[in-house]
């Protein structure tokens, strides 16, 4: 019994050790590696550093391929490979996801490079790193108007382009989030009670997407805003804010006349009606 504890215990030490003198030897391969690396950057043998790029490249190590064409671009700036070394780089930086710096070497590089086999895709692909970087609606769009800009430019330029499927989709996808953006911007303001800039976002929303998919809601909100801000206005601001009210009920109900809202937007319209025909002759004071 005592031999056989022992030999267990003998067999946790031996894997034990087994599964640390791995890990050594990882790490100890792994220092090798990265001193190896570090000299290959430090060293004149631009040939040597320029085949290892591209092995780290096919290889998916897109940190050390990156770190070597940026290298590399300042000993071939003016050969006939400067055209490839700053496609390569961008394409590391892209294969990242480091889009932030991928867009502005694809943008460098087909503004320089334009008669560049590669010029057409870095084209594309600078839209699509802006693409990448759109944040959701709520936030600052400054990407997503690139995007859209981009990708304009990118048709205009390439109508025939193999990529003008993808551009013109994502030039949908971007146009869609800015009508998201100006629709939850003038909700903002109605929700949080501000019923005068509600209804100046509300109607800046509509005359800058008419085609907005959220016309009926946006027609609606101004509807309600202008009925509010008449209920909770001075008796001498009333009048005219009433008539607005009827005037926004007659635009909104004439283009939705089915809408889920036109049973509260006839309350609001009769309210503003009957305060206009109870004070008929009255001016609104100055």
């Amino acid at each position: 019994m005592f031999n056989h504890f022992l030999y267990f215990c003998a067999e946790i030490y031996y894997q034990v050790m087994k599964k640390h003198l791995f890990c050594l030897f990882i790490i100890v391969l792994g220092f090798a590696s990265c001193s190896q690396y570090e000299k290959l950057r430090k060293s004149s043998d631009y040939q040597l550093q320029y085949r290892k790029a591209f092995e780290y490249y096919h290889a998916g190590d897109f940190i050390r391929s990156g770190q070597l064409f940026d290298d590399l671009i300042r000993v071939y700036s003016v050969t006939n490979k400067a055209d490839t070394v700053a496609y390569f780089r961008a394409m590391s930086y892209f294969k990242q996801k480091d889009y932030l710096t991928a867009s502005h070497y694809f943008s460098q590089h087909f503004k320089e490079q334009r008669q560049s086999p590669f010029a057409e895709e870095c084209e594309f692909l600078t839209g699509y790193c802006y693409y990448m970087q759109s944040p959701r609606p709520s936030l600052d769009q400054a990407n997503t108007t690139a995007a859209i800009e981009s990708f304009q430019m990118f048709l205009i330029r390439h109508p025939e382009s193999k990529y003008a499927g993808e551009a013109i989709q994502y030039l949908a996808e971007m146009k869609d989030k800015l009508i998201d953006k100006s629709y939850l911007t003038a909700r903002l303001y109605y929700n949080l009670g501000q019923y005068k800039a509600s209804i100046t976002a509300l109607n800046n929303s509509l005359d800058d997407y008419p085609e907005t998919k959220h016309r009926e809601e946006l027609m609606y909100l101004l509807l309600r805003s202008s009925y509010l801000l008449a209920e909770n206005s001075i008796p001498a601001r009333k009048k005219e804010r009433f008539q607005s009210t009827v005037d926004e009920y007659y635009s909104f109900i004439g283009e939705f006349p089915e809408s889920n809202y036109a049973k509260e937007a006839q309350r609001m319209y009769d309210r503003a009606d009957r305060f206009l025909k109870a004070r008929p002759g009255e001016e609104d004071d100055e």
